[in-house]
């Protein structure tokens, strides 16, 4: 499968993960209970998210269709798949459920899986790990969010 192949099929699954997770933060940002928590200071505006995890999964899209060229196909799928779970399920964890701990955990150990990709396959993807940056980057940003929230509230 070439390139472009893979980058189609990763946008699909990588949108698919948005538009569930979406589905399963109910309410999500317009909820009651969410207006009524107390933010941090540097919680941007509502469009910046969608702006945010659009640019991350175009980004990690194209990381994953280079880095799925490599032979350790196995290892690449098992992370790919934990973070999808760990990525989708985080919405309703948090917005749906209520539950800040765990959603804080969620986005901890999702952040762990983005840098262990981001280093372990530096060598194979070289200026492609530039791609993943993003979603590392957006990940520390929404930990200071989730974190802000968790000891405030």
């Amino acid at each position: 499968m070439n390139f472009y192949v893979r980058l189609i099929l990763f946008l699909l699954i990588n949108f698919g993960a948005l538009g569930l997770g979406a589905y399963l933060m109910n309410n999500g940002p317009q909820s009651t209970w969410y207006a009524e928590l107390d933010k941090a200071p540097w919680t941007p505006p509502g469009w910046v998210f969608g702006f945010a995890w659009t640019t991350v999964m175009i980004c990690f899209s194209i990381y994953m269709a280079k880095l799925t060229e490599a032979k350790n196909i196995k290892i690449i799928l098992l992370l790919f798949v934990i973070q999808f779970v760990l990525n989708v399920s985080w919405n309703y964890v948090f917005f749906n459920q209520h539950d800040m701990l765990l959603g804080m955990v969620n986005l901890i150990l999702l952040t762990g899986i983005i840098a262990v990709m981001m280093l372990k396959f530096k060598s194979q993807t070289q200026i492609y790990t530039l791609f993943i940056a993003p979603y590392f980057i957006w990940l520390i940003v929404a930990n200071s969010l989730n974190g802000y929230i968790l000891y405030s509230n």
